[in-house]
């Protein structure tokens, strides 16, 4: 799928996702994933943080408002600045689903 540019890829920077997702790894990401579908509990997705725009995060769903702001947390609680943070986000900010990673 990403040679056929139906994917994204991103190289996961950080420890908020560990042990799921180490520093280095390289994440493929659906960026049409909520074109037409909304984002559900449980989905790693990759996000505009919604206050530094040039920064993207890889963050858990753990809960969606029926408005469409989703409430992300990182799987390393003691190192991830999400939504406990920074509040709800927009499904604006949503950029795509993660769909595999590369080892």
């Amino acid at each position: 799928m990403w040679i056929l540019r139906r994917r994204s890829r991103f190289r996961v920077s950080g420890y908020s996702m560990t042990p799921l997702l180490q520093p280095g790894e390289e994440i493929l990401v659906d960026p049409q994933a909520y074109r037409h579908h909304s984002p559900k509990l449980g989905d790693i997705v990759v996000a505009r943080h919604p206050e530094r725009h040039d920064l993207q995060l890889v963050k858990w769903i753990g809960a969606v408002r029926r408005d469409g702001q989703c409430f992300l947390i990182g799987n390393n609680l003691t190192e991830s600045t999400d939504s406990r943070t920074f509040g709800w986000v927009s499904s604006d900010c949503l950029l795509g689903r993660v769909t595999s990673r590369f080892q």
